[in-house]
């Protein structure tokens, strides 16, 4: 499973970069907002950090705006993935976008038959919200299985980008049920690392090693 980062922190990006724990970026407006840089600056940044897919928001509603800054965006890197809604529009503009050969990802989709209508317009990833279901108290990863083995019934190329992860459990969850991708924040990231057994044990070879009074270097 790729590992996407969700954040415009260019700083949080870089160390996971350099771990080899970056496959791509995903960035949104609330994001953009966050790090309080302009969206073209930012974005071309994070392009020159990391190799992969770097997702871009578009902000406009109608088709022929959002086609307008998609290709605005993606004129920023080669890497760049026009993200768009999972609109009547966004499907629109994913059509034209991936036509052109651009990378689409669709986002904020919460059905199997939104993923099933996105795939058939072209999009490169699908974005299901897994927290944000989990949060009205539906299951977000069955929606993931689900799509998983829609997809796979008919050989959709498109890949699944499992969104609004929020927790380690939410991590391994996808893997198991097979999304291509995950994006989460650099705190959930880092946190896959702990485990409260591995902090005791070091604890304790901590301990052991005092006791005995030597020196490695």
């Amino acid at each position: 499973m790729k590992f996407f980062v969700d954040t415009a922190d260019v700083a949080a990006i870089a160390e996971l970069n350099d771990l080899g724990m970056v496959d791509g970026v995903t960035t949104n407006p609330s994001l953009i907002l966050k790090s309080g840089r302009d969206i073209l600056e930012v974005t071309k940044e994070i392009c020159s950090i990391v190799s992969g897919p770097v997702s871009a928001e578009v902000v406009a509603l109608t088709a022929d705006e959002m086609i307008a800054e998609g290709r605005k965006l993606a004129e920023i890197a080669p890497n760049i993935t026009v993200k768009v809604p999972l609109t009547w529009d966004g499907l629109k503009t994913c059509k034209v976008l991936s036509g052109e050969g651009k990378m689409v990802n669709v986002t904020l989709c919460f059905s199997v038959n939104q993923a099933l209508i996105a795939a058939k317009a072209g999009a490169t990833f699908i974005s299901p919200f897994v927290g944000r279901l989990d949060d009205i108290n539906l299951d977000g990863m069955d929606l993931i299985s689900d799509i998983r083995q829609v997809y796979d019934n008919y050989g959709f190329d498109t890949q699944i980008l499992a969104a609004s992860i929020r927790s380690a459990n939410h991590v391994t969850q996808c893997a198991l049920v097979g999304a291509d991708v995950m994006t989460a924040p650099p705190a959930v990231i880092k946190a896959l690392a702990s485990h409260p057994l591995t902090d005791k044990g070091l604890d304790q070879f901590m301990k052991d090693w005092a006791k005995t009074g030597q020196k490695i270097v």
